[in-house]
């Protein structure tokens, strides 16, 4: 009798990695090669607007309005020229800027402690508690300013930088709260248990322990709570007429009606009200760049 041949599987030895067919890397490259072409459809999609609206703020209006799209032309800053001399653009930007900023620092100032409290002293509801926190976001601004409008009217408050101090407040609070609270839950609690051991109350462990370890996070939140009130429009435009008018009401009130609108006025005013929002994204990318390093490295 002759003796049974047996196949033995082969075996992988230590730093052997599988082979791949052909064909399941022709297919791992095509999803790759689509994948990428999404991408970069996506990024045009959003890119090409902001660049047609650069472009065309530096243009005469015979030049926007060509039936032809001109890429080669005689640039102009008459544009923004007009826009920056105007007295009403320099109050606009005032106004946002008091506004805005106030609104972002007294919501800071109350919803990081506020935050804190609710990621490290859970109390009865508290998930109930930060659904009604993030709700007043889902709310539209028409639900929130007609009836913020009658109180500033009857409160002899209409029209003034308190009123829209105190309801951007709201919004930004809200913001605040609901990002700060994951930022806060994610600084460990040995480190905060050995402050208690350095003797630190509650107070201290807050402003010298918890604050710092999550401060990037929380410079997401505020840029984000920033850029979300400095577009606002609704609301503003409810509640002011002349005085507390922001940027984005005046922005809106250099267009004309009938053919004679100044295109390239409304470009130019665009672009200069994007800059701010784009400056507080690109510090927010900045902060989150960071930790993914940061996380990265770690792991």
């Amino acid at each position: 009798m002759t003796p049974a041949t047996t196949s033995a599987a082969p075996v992988l030895r230590a730093g052997d990695a599988p082979a791949i067919r052909p064909a399941a890397r022709r297919r791992l490259g095509l999803g790759t090669l689509v994948a990428r072409l999404v991408l970069a459809a996506a990024a045009l999609s959003a890119l090409v607007p902001v660049l047609w609206t650069f472009l065309n703020s530096f243009k005469n209006r015979v030049d926007i309005v060509s039936s032809t799209p001109k890429f080669l032309f005689t640039p102009t800053l008459e544009n923004y020229d007009y826009v920056l001399g105007r007295e009403a653009v320099a109050q606009g930007l005032v106004n946002s800027l008091v506004v805005v900023g106030s609104a972002v620092l007294i919501g800071a100032l109350l919803g990081l402690p506020a935050a804190y409290a609710l990621a490290r002293y859970p109390v009865r509801r508290a998930d109930d508690i930060q659904f009604f926190v993030l709700s007043m976001r889902f709310l539209p601004p028409v639900a929130v300013a007609i009836p913020l409008m009658v109180i500033w009217l009857q409160l002899e408050l209409y029209d003034t930088r308190i009123a829209l101090i105190v309801t951007y407040t709201l919004l930004t609070l809200s913001t605040v709260i609901w990002l700060a609270i994951p930022a806060f839950k994610a600084v460990p609690r040995e480190v905060e248990e050995a402050g208690r051991v350095d003797g630190y109350g509650p107070y201290a462990i807050f402003f010298k322990v918890a604050l710092p370890i999550a401060a990037r996070s929380l410079v997401g939140a505020i840029a984000f709570g920033f850029v979300l009130v400095w577009n606002e429009f609704l609301i503003a435009l409810m509640l002011t007429t002349s005085d507390a008018k922001t940027l984005p009401i005046v922005a809106s009130e250099l267009s004309q009606l009938g053919r004679d609108v100044p295109w390239g006025i409304l470009n130019a005013s665009v672009i200069l009200l994007s800059l701010p929002p784009l400056l507080m994204i690109g510090v927010l990318s900045g902060f989150l760049n960071a930790a993914f390093k940061r996380k990265r490295d770690a792991a």
